[in-house]
C-alpha cells in the first residue's frame, strides 16, 4: 500500500519529503537558510582570493590560509544540514557520524590556531609563519578525522547490522560520544581566546574578541542541542524533534561563524597598517613596499626637523656641523737657485808649492 506524497512534493522518495513538504515547513525553512549560507560563504571565498594582493600587513596575510579553511568548514556546516533534513537511512547515517565531527573540528581548529597566533601579537612577539599555522590547523583537525574513521570502520566492518539498526537512544549516545574531542577543542579555544585580552597592543584584542564571542555563542548552541537530543526530547515525548534540533543547531552555528567571526575578520583584513600596533624594534609585520632601503640618512634634514620648535630657528641658517680647519702646510713650488761655481774665489795666480 503506497501513500500519496505530501503537498508540494512530486514523485520522490519518502526519505526526501521534508525537503519539499509545505505542511512541515521546518525543512523548507532550514534548507533555505542553509542555501543562503552556502551562497554567502562561496562569495566570501571569492572575496578572500580577491583581497590577497591588497593586504599590507604581513601577519594578516599569513592568516589568509586559515580563513580559507575556516570558510571551507563553514560551507560544510551548511551543506551537512541537508543530511539531517533527509530522514535517517543507511546512507545518511555514516555521513552524519563522520562529517559532523570532522567539519566542526576543522572550524574550531582554525579558531584555536588564530587565537594562539594572537596571543603572541598582543604581547609584541613575532607571530607564527603561515606554514606553522597550517601545521597547527591540520594537526588539531586530524585527531577528529582519525577518531571518526576508526569508529566507522569498526562499526561498519565488525558490527554493520547493529550499526545500521541501532535504536534511537544508542544512536544519539554514540553520536554525542563521538564529539568529545570537538567539545575539548571548543573549550580550549574559549580558554585561549580569553588570554588574547592580556597585552599592551590593543588593536589585536579586537580579533580576539571575534573568536571569544563566536565560541561563546557556539557553546550555548551545543549545550542546548545536546541537552535536547539526550534528555529533552525524551522527557517531552517528542522523539521526532531529534533531526530538527540538530539541523537547527547546524544552521545557527553556521550563521554565527559568518556573522561573528569571518565577516568582521575579512572587513579588517585590508585595514590600514598602524605602526603603534607593533614594537618599535621589530619590523616583522611591516608591509614590504615601505621597508627602509639600505643606506645612510642625511643628518642635516633630521636636525632640521628637530629644531623646528626652537624660537631662534632660522630657515636660512646652515645646520651642518662645523669643524675647525687646521692650518695647512706650505705646498708652494720652490724657486730654482744658482749653483756655486768651484772657481768663484779664483784670482788667476799660481798656487803655492
Amino acid at each position: 500500500m503506497t501513500t500519496s506524497p505530501p503537498l508540494g512534493c512530486g514523485s520522490i522518495g519518502a526519505d526526501y519529503y521534508l525537503l519539499c513538504d509545505t505542511e512541515k515547513a521546518w525543512g523548507i525553512v532550514l534548507e533555505s537558510l542553509a542555501a543562503a549560507g552556502i551562497l554567502i560563504t562561496i562569495f566570501l571565498i571569492c572575496s578572500l582570493f580577491f583581497l590577497i594582493c591588497k593586504v599590507q600587513d604581513n601577519s594578516k596575510r599569513h592568516m589568509i590560509s586559515v580563513y580559507f579553511f575556516f570558510l571551507l568548514g563553514t560551507l560544510g556546516v551548511f551543506g551537512l544540514t541537508f543530511a539531517f533534513i533527509i530522514k535517517l537511512n543507511d546512507r545518511t547515517r555514516p555521513t552524519r557520524f563522520f562529517l559532523f565531527g570532522v567539519i566542526f573540528a576543522l572550524c574550531f581548529s582554525c579558531l584555536l590556531t588564530h587565537a594562539c597566533n594572537l596571543n603572541k601579537l598582543v604581547r609584541g612577539r613575532k607571530p607564527f609563519s603561515w606554514r606553522v599555522l597550517l601545521l597547527f590547523l591540520v594537526s588539531f583537525a586530524l585527531v577528529q578525522v582519525v577518531i571518526s574513521i576508526e569508529y566507522l570502520v569498526t562499526m561498519l566492518v565488525n558490527q554493520r547490522n547493529e550499526f545500521l539498526n541501532m535504536t534511537r537512544e544508542n544512536t544519539n549516545k554514540d553520536f554525542v560520544m563521538l564529539l568529545i574531542y570537538v567539545l575539548f577543542l571548543m573549550a580550549l579555544t574559549f580558554l585561549v581566546s580569553m588570554f588574547t585580552f592580556c597585552g599592551p597592543y590593543k588593536s589585536w584584542k579586537r580579533h580576539g574578541a571575534h573568536i571569544f564571542v563566536t565560541v561563546l555563542f557556539s557553546i550555548a548552541i551545543w549545550v542546548v542541542w545536546i541537552t535536547m537530543l539526550i534528555r529533552g526530547n525524551t522527557d517531552l515525548g517528542k522523539e521526532m524533534w531529534d533531526d530538527p534540533v540538530v539541523a537547527i543547531a547546524l544552521v545557527s552555528n553556521g550563521w554565527i561563524f559568518l556573522i561573528m567571526y569571518i565577516v568582521p575578520e575579512i572587513c579588517f583584513l585590508t585595514a590600514p597598517l598602524k605602526l603603534e600596533d607593533y614594537p618599535p624594534e621589530n619590523d616583522f609585520c611591516q608591509p614590504k613596499f615601505i621597508k627602509q632601503a639600505t643606506g645612510v640618512d642625511n643628518r642635516a634634514y633630521t636636525q632640521d626637523e628637530i629644531v623646528q620648535g626652537n624660537p631662534n630657528y632660522s630657515p636660512y641658517a646652515s645646520h651642518f656641523q662645523m669643524k675647525a680647519i687646521e692650518p695647512q702646510n706650505d705646498f708652494s713650488i720652490p724657486r730654482p737657485k744658482a749653483r756655486t761655481s768651484p772657481y768663484h774665489d779664483y784670482t788667476g795666480g799660481k798656487s803655492p808649492m
